[in-house]
């Protein structure tokens, strides 16, 4: 075998070794990849994504969520949302979540889109927007905050995969951001139980065709040691109702402290509700 021939073989060998071992320089893992910030048998999609077609969130005015914005206990850990998100700044570091939640309720009740640029985080209110930046190569978008979490020691926020793409943090899975929020929310309705005094605000705990039913839920409550609890009667549809609620509450803390305080008791059909006298 001459020079020429033995030089060709080793080329050979080299990029048929080079074929079966060499990786992508993709800027996502693969969807089995141990590797990142994202959670047990969660990943990207299979699919790859044009960057060219995300969008930043257009931050818009919202009222808040009814049901995205009460105080929650997780881990033992009790949150409070913010009631407004003006001038809110905050860094650390943010992780991300992919498919295995794609589609799934979020706190806000909307399904979470992983190609969407949307955020989780514990206190900020729902909806609202945010520019993040990535603090290691200067990269920013805008998100809408439409969930809850992470709950994890030392985390931040979770971004949409859409969002961590575009930060470049999908392959670390995690990342150090500022978060800085952007414009002011619209405070729902029954975050502001006290505004003009024409309003008030109660803590509803069922409403039920039974009134012997509304009665012993009353009974309960009383021997848990809650006494402002009255079961009203109205008439709905030709129907009689018996409501069973507390209040009415004063001042927006005791609302979310009763309401956290209920839920955390095992009562959790617990609502707040708000209404106007006439």
């Amino acid at each position: 075998m001459n020079l020429q021939s033995v030089t060709c073989c080793i080329l050979i060998l080299m990029l048929a070794a080079c074929s079966s071992s060499c990786t992508s320089t993709s800027t996502r893992p693969s969807a089995n990849s141990s590797k990142g910030g994202y959670y047990l048998d969660d990943g990207p999609p299979k699919d790859s994504v044009d960057l060219a077609k995300v969008k930043d969130a257009v931050p818009r005015s919202e009222p808040l969520s009814a049901t995205g914005n009460k105080p929650y206990v997780v881990f033992g850990k009790r949150y409070v949302p913010l009631k407004s998100n003006k001038g809110f700044r905050q860094k650390g570091t943010a992780s991300w979540y992919g498919k295995k939640f794609h589609g799934k309720r979020t706190s806000s009740g909307e399904p979470y889109d992983m190609y969407k640029m949307t955020a989780a985080h514990t206190v900020l209110p729902i909806p609202s927007y945010a520019k993040v930046t990535n603090l290691v190569n200067g990269r920013s978008v805008i998100v809408r905050v439409n969930d809850r979490g992470p709950f994890k020691h030392n985390r931040v926020m979770d971004l949409s995969y859409a969002a961590a793409l575009k930060l470049d943090v999908v392959r670390s899975g995690t990342g150090r951001v500022e978060i800085i929020s952007i414009g002011e929310n619209t405070p729902a309705r029954q975050n502001k139980p006290e505004a003009s005094g024409e309003a008030q605000a109660f803590i509803q705990l069922g409403a039920y065709s039974n009134q012997y039913t509304a009665y012993r839920l009353q009974r309960r409550l009383q021997s848990d040691g809650y006494t402002d609890v009255a079961v009203n009667r109205i008439e709905q549809r030709g129907l009689n109702l018996y409501r069973v609620r507390l209040g009415p509450l004063k001042k927006a803390g005791d609302v979310d402290f009763m309401l956290a305080d209920l839920q955390n008791a095992g009562y959790n059909d617990a609502h707040i509700i708000i209404e106007t006298t006439r």
